[in-house]
């Protein structure tokens, strides 16, 4: 898969250091991955769940952070759209609800 935009991932590691190690394994199993759909994903990310319009939530580092990405299939493409704390992830759901 390739994975849109790794500086996103090297930015947060930056400012929260303690994550970046699993957000880098995040992004190696990810890029050489190949997904076509919801099942491949949660063989390789048992704890990852679909959102909606292409969106998926993985749990990092035990759930102490989170990384919503979308995925499509048909492009081998993952955008990063957002990477935060579990209490960061849960005010924009509650946002967005």
């Amino acid at each position: 898969m390739v994975v849109i935009t790794f500086a996103k991932l090297r930015r947060y590691s930056l400012e929260n250091v303690g994550a970046k190690v699993a957000l880098f394994h995040w992004h190696d199993i990810v890029s050489r991955a190949d997904w076509s759909n919801v099942a491949d994903v949660k063989k390789e990310f048992p704890t990852a769940d679909y959102l909606r319009d292409n969106r998926f939530v993985f749990n990092i580092m035990g759930n102490k952070y989170r990384l919503i990405a979308m995925i499509y299939f048909d492009i081998r493409t993952v955008y990063i759209r957002f990477i935060g704390t579990h209490s960061e992830y849960d005010k924009i759901i509650a946002r967005s609800a």
